[in-house]
């Protein structure tokens, strides 16, 4: 009941239809992709950057949590609630703020709160430009802002993190006042909602831009890649480097507009598809192409076979959709499907996941999705790599592969081979979901790690010990190869202690240097390290935005609760004190 006046407020500026309360209207926000899920007393979907504005001011003044959320496509539950709190939660939904503004001939956007990846691509098509990640999160209707907020990265090995230090958002400060802060670089007025109203319109002059306010790309990113003999990885979620106000803020601010840099088409372009069991052989010709060549490739995609052989089967249907219709309807899809999840979940006389079974046996009903050369090389081969490269760099490139992997280990992929070659790597991403789901397991059993290695780790393969190995059912490795960031899936046997056996896994990783998450940002899933925890705390005093990321403290002021159960004091380095 003392929600109430707070949501007559939310429902006067949006709308009853945009408004939503009760568990059935809020489920698909309140839980996440992957896992995760919580309370909140609403559900706002403003329509414009004003409105966001207003709804904002509400919530602050109700003495709420504000939880922003765009597509929730994220994998490690970073946009939603997330256990109990010491306050009311309101999830502020940016879905319908898709407005995205191109500066300069295309070589620069604007991207309000929810423009997405997928609308990026197509806009930039006429410029022959490319926004910062294409073909992965870009097709379930992954948000710009989003990418941003989490640092994310993506297949293509020239750009790193999207990075931007180009950002109008609002912080709540220590005092509690609710400030906008405009670096976006563009004149756009003094009073908040003027300068919102303008950007709702496009109502600015782009030419006045100031070109020099900073960076909109992670420009340094080639150079390091480069590096090959470094002892620390080329990219990773803590990296201080990459965390300036929304960069890497993970929704501790409320982000209204990111300015961002594009990227050229290459126009030309070849990609090799490779087959070995030397993980030497690989490592060889990664040290090659990012050491040794004139221009770095485009991208360097991993698979191992196990994975190759799940993905074969439960991506299929992705595979071929997208292979049949293109990424159009793709991102309409998964939020048609999320819907249907959420409401069947709801009925207890259905089996549990029933939409992906009803997928999983029409996708078996089709034919073969891979064509017949590089399932030959899933019977010969262990790993597999998949490699876009300008075409000039056709002559040195082969001059590499046959020096590494050998004249028998690698062919050039027509165009049909090409497609269906990158899109069964990126169903990868979703297969062992899918594989658990059908198999009626929780999504528990799915431990999912998201890493990257040393730059100068040889041996990137990972071997368990027999305590680890033996809990597994079934190992997923597949990544960003050339960047050293695999992604690895497990499921795990039924009765596993799922915590303990990650918090081994961690601490292996660990000792070998290598940072986690990569890309996916920590969410409720992993502990942020002491300098993304300090960025968080820094943009938000009060922790009134999204509260227990990175398993932080969910309390006002990140106080941690005592062991005492007193909440009122302060943590002390991390640790919990008493009075």
């Amino acid at each position: 009941m003392k929600h109430d006046a707070l949501i007559r407020t939310v429902t006067d500026i949006v709308g009853s239809r945009h408004c939503l309360t009760g568990e059935r209207r809020t489920e698909r926000f309140r839980k996440g992709f992957r896992s995760g899920e919580g309370d909140a007393i609403l559900v706002a979907i403003p329509s414009s950057l004003v409105e966001m504005w207003r709804v904002l001011q509400a919530v602050v003044a109700a003495d709420c949590i504000v939880i922003l959320q765009a597509a929730n496509t994220g994998l490690t539950e970073g946009s939603t609630p997330k256990g109990s709190y010491d306050r009311g939660v309101v999830i502020i939904s940016t879905l319908r703020l898709d407005t995205i503004h191109v500066l300069d001939e295309g070589r620069q956007i604007v991207s309000h709160a929810g423009g997405t990846l997928f609308r990026l691509e197509k806009l930039l098509e006429a410029y022959g430009r490319q926004p910062h990640s294409v073909i992965g999160s870009s097709c379930i209707g992954a948000s710009i802002v989003g990418g941003v907020c989490n640092n994310s990265g993506g297949s293509l090995v020239r750009r790193g993190p999207v990075y931007t230090e180009l950002s109008l958002y609002a912080e709540k400060t220590e005092t509690g006042e609710l400030r906008l802060v405009n670096h976006l670089g563009i004149d756009l007025g003094d009073a908040p909602e003027e300068m919102l109203a303008r950007l709702d319109r496009g109502d600015f002059d782009q030419t006045a831009t100031i070109a020099d306010l900073g960076r909109a790309s992670d420009d340094g990113y080639a150079s390091r890649v480069r590096d090959v003999d470094a002892s620390t990885p080329a990219r990773f979620n803590a990296d201080a480097r990459t965390l300036f106000e929304a960069s890497g803020s993970a929704g501790k601010v409320a982000v209204f507009a990111v300015r961002l840099d594009t990227f050229s088409v290459d126009a030309d372009t070849r990609v090799y598809y490779i087959g070995t069991n030397d993980t030497a052989a690989l490592t060889a010709l990664r040290r090659s192409l990012l050491s040794e060549l004139s221009q770095l490739p485009i991208s360097g995609e991993y698979l191992h076979r196990d994975c190759f052989d799940v993905t074969r089967r439960y991506g299929k249907d992705t595979l071929l959709m997208i292979d049949r219709w293109g990424t159009d309807r793709l991102p309409t899809f998964f939020a048609l499907k999320g819907a249907v999840d959420a409401w069947l979940a709801n009925t207890s006389f259905l089996p549990g996941n029933l939409a992906d079974r009803l997928l999983q046996r029409l996708a078996d009903l089709l034919p073969e999705a891979l064509p017949k050369r590089i399932v030959a090389y899933r019977e010969a081969f262990e790993h597999h790599l998949i490699l876009k490269i300008p075409g000039h760099m056709a002559e040195d490139v082969e001059r590499a592969l046959g020096r590494t992997v050998g004249p028998d280990g690698w062919f050039l992929c027509d165009a049909q081979e090409s497609k269906k070659a990158m899109l069964h790597r990126f169903a990868a991403a979703g297969a062992a979901i899918r594989y658990a789901a059908v198999q009626g397991r929780p999504r528990e059993d799915v431990l999912a790690l998201d890493i990257a290695l040393r730059r100068n780790d040889a041996e990137w393969f990972e071997q368990l010990p027999d305590e680890i190995d033996r809990h597994i059912e079934k190992k997923l490795y597949y990544g960003h190869f050339l960047c050293h960031v695999l992604h690895q899936d497990y499921i795990v046997k039924a009765g596993t202690d799922v915590k303990r056996l990650k918090e081994m896994m961690l601490e292996r990783l660990d000792a070998r240097g290598a940072e986690y998450p990569a890309e996916h940002n920590v969410g409720h899933v992993y502990r942020a390290k002491p300098a993304l925890a300090e960025h968080y705390r820094s943009l938000d005093p009060t922790n009134s935005f999204n509260p227990g990321i990175g398993r932080t403290s969910r309390n006002r002021f990140h106080r941690e609760t005592c062991l005492c159960g007193d909440d009122t004091q302060p943590a002390v380095d991390g640790n919990m004190v008493c009075n």
